[in-house]
């Protein structure tokens, strides 16, 4: 009887932040996302984010270039009642094949790799590295990429082989900056994140 209704408190809980999340109006420059049941709005990155991620855009555009595939930045990625907005993710070039029903965004099913780019600030970080790590695996995506200035001068940490039960990946790759971080799987698979990038190693 408790195990019912505390699934029952639960999916009012998801259905409850559904509703306030379609309902908000969110300031220009902060995105909303459902994560871990709650409702978080944080700010768009700065100009350091902002180049990093232009660079990868342009990199991956060429790499995926013929596949079928392509970045895409700015959108909503949904499962079920959970809803991310990677800095960069990877879809099919026609994102009417994994649209959402209420075209609301992309299916999370259909994205073969995420993207996110460490913000300053010890939740910015928590965000990324812990509740974004459970909630991308939970929902299955097959590769997850952190690119964090300020892991001791900056790393690539590249994340494959998700457990939907566990809520975690099977295998972790950390590549410093000044080294290539490479794409293992998916579409994207062989992809280099290196210099050209990320820029060298930094200073914080």
């Amino acid at each position: 009887m408790f195990a019912l209704a505390t699934e029952e408190i639960t999916v009012d809980l998801d259905q409850a932040l559904w509703q306030v999340w379609r309902a908000m109006d969110v300031p220009e420059g902060f995105r909303a996302e459902i994560i871990e049941g709650a409702v978080e709005m944080s700010p768009t990155g700065g100009q350091r984010h902002l180049t990093v991620n232009r660079r990868l855009y342009w990199a991956l555009l060429e790499h995926l270039r013929g596949s079928g595939c392509g970045p895409a930045n700015d959108g909503n990625v949904i499962h079920g009642l959970k809803v991310w907005i990677p800095d960069l993710f990877v879809a099919p070039d026609d994102l009417e094949e994994i649209e959402h029903p209420e075209g609301l965004g992309v299916l999370a099913s259909g994205v073969s790799l995420v993207v996110e780019t460490v913000s300053p600030g010890a939740d910015s970080r928590k965000r990324d590295l812990v509740r974004k790590h459970r909630a991308y695996a939970t929902a299955g995506i097959p590769v997850y990429v952190i690119i964090d200035d300020y892991d001791d001068g900056g790393s690539v940490t590249i994340l494959s082989g998700p457990d939907s039960v566990r809520g975690s990946y099977a295998r972790s790759v950390r590549t410093p900056y000044g080294e290539e971080a490479i794409v293992p799987e998916g579409p994207a698979k062989g992809f280099a994140i290196g210099p050209a990038i990320t820029g060298a190693l930094r200073r914080n």
